[in-house]
Order: C-alpha cells, then structure tokens, then sequence
C-alpha cells in the first residue's frame, strides 16, 4: 500500500497567555497556522516556547522549520545589555530563553526559520543586536504601530512602502524593488547584529526586511506581517511559499540523512 509523503513539520512558535486573565496558556494565531498550512504546504505544529516543557535540541528533532511569529510581550533588553524602563512593554523570557538560542543553532545548521515582526526582532538580538524601545518616540520616526480601532481588515491593512536593496534577496524573491506592507509593531532593530543584513527600510529609515549573511539555510524575516491574507496578498505569498520550499528541502534532506 503506497502512503502520501509526509507533509514537513513547521514550529510556530506561541506566546504564553492569560484566558479569562486566570487560564495559562500557549497560543499562536488562527492565521499563522492558515499560512503555514495552506501557503506554505506544511503541518502547522504550535510550539510551547518555555524551556520547562521543550528544549533547542527537542524542537530542532521534531520540527523541519519555524517560524517565529509576532506576539505583544518584547524581548527583554537583558538580552542585548540594556535594562529595562517602562517602554520597554511586556515580556515572555521563557519565550526569550527558547527562540534567542534556537536561531542561533538554525543559522548554523541551516534548518530554516521565518522570522515574523517579534520574531523579525528575535533574529536580530540573537546574532548579537539591539533594539529600539519605541519607534515614534525617535526623531523623524512615523508610528508603526497598529490602528486602535477599526476591523481586522483595517488592521492590517497596507500603510506603508518597504523598499528593498537593488537587487538584493527581497527584490528578486518579490520581482519588485518597492512593496506595501501592513505595520503592528512599536519596536525595531537599533544596532544590527553579526551578519545580519538590512535588505528592505520604510520610508522613515525603520529596517523592515533582513536575513542572516552566509547562512546556510532560510533565514529571511521581516517586520510586518505577511500571514494575515498570505493566500491572496501578492507580498506574502511568495514569502511563504519560498519558506515551504525551504522547509521541504530540509525535510527530504533529514530524512536521508536518518536513511
């Protein structure tokens, strides 16, 4: 009897919560999944990023990729030598504890990771960056962050260019040098890490696009977020069907490896 090839596995990674402001739990949005699953061809497997429950080396045997999603608490500062203030919101260190080493041994690797706005951050601060506590507060600076009000489709809806490197990573995956992106995020990348390469800013100079240089795998990420509308939105789409082609190669790649 002949079987259907697995489909590879992808780690979304969640984000601890409150339900009901009492309940603990580890929940990654309804549309990460519907990306992963549908755009980029594979099983969606949400991730609990605690070190109490998973570990770097557990989740790199189970999952063929990740992708870091987006999330309201912010790397802690600790994590690039700073201390904590006020603006610097809330934060999840025992999702810090998992995703900061975990994109390190990826880039080593080569296994692939999409990162997503917080996960776009994590990227950064794992290879030895910074980050900005408060986007509007900079000067000249406009506000990313999302609308207050309004529907999920004006949420996300597009409010700003992003425009890529000439003939850069982003330009030849997008076929485009300029495109227009959604923005929810009141964070950004300060001081760029080791090999991290800026391949796409906003109007305003904020780095919205990068991967990690000479890495051996998919490591592209980017500050909006692509997962909302990724079927149909002519940006997102090539993002995550380049991040399922990534994910298969690795997954066909493991599996001779184990024979």
């Amino acid at each position: 009897m002949l079987h259907a090839p697995r489909r590879p596995v992808v780690g979304i990674i969640g984000n601890a919560h409150l339900m009901n402001d009492r309940y603990e739990v580890h929940a990654a949005g309804h549309i990460n999944s519907e990306a992963v699953a549908e755009v980029a061809g594979c099983v969606p497997l949400i991730v609990p990023a605690d070190p109490r429950f998973v570990s770097v080396a557990d989740l790199m045997a189970v999952c063929d990729g990740f992708l870091l999603t987006g999330g309201r608490p912010n790397v802690h500062p600790d994590e690039y030598g700073e201390a904590e203030t006020p603006a610097h919101g809330a934060f999840d260190r025992g999702r810090d504890a998992i995703t900061l080493p975990l994109i390190r041994a990826c880039v080593e690797s080569g296994q692939p990771f999409f990162g997503v706005c917080r996960g776009f951050q994590e990227v950064n601060v794992a290879m030895g960056g910074s980050l900005y506590p408060e986007i509007r507060d900079l000067p000249g600076r406009t506000n990313h962050r999302m609308p207050p009000d309004g529907t999920m489709e004006e949420v996300f809806a597009h409010r700003h260019v992003v425009k890529f490197t000439e003939g850069g990573v982003f330009a030849r995956l997008m076929g485009a040098s300029e495109v227009m992106t959604n923005t929810l995020h009141g964070q950004g990348v300060a001081r760029a890490g080791a090999r991290i390469v800026i391949d796409g800013v906003a109007p305003d100079g904020t780095p919205e696009a990068l991967y990690v240089k000479d890495a051996p795998g998919f490591t592209l990420s980017v500050q909006w977020h692509p997962e909302w509308n990724a079927a149909n939105d002519p940006v997102s789409r090539p993002l995550f069907t380049a991040f399922g082609d990534a994910v298969r190669a690795w997954a066909v790649g493991a599996y001779t490896a184990r024979g």
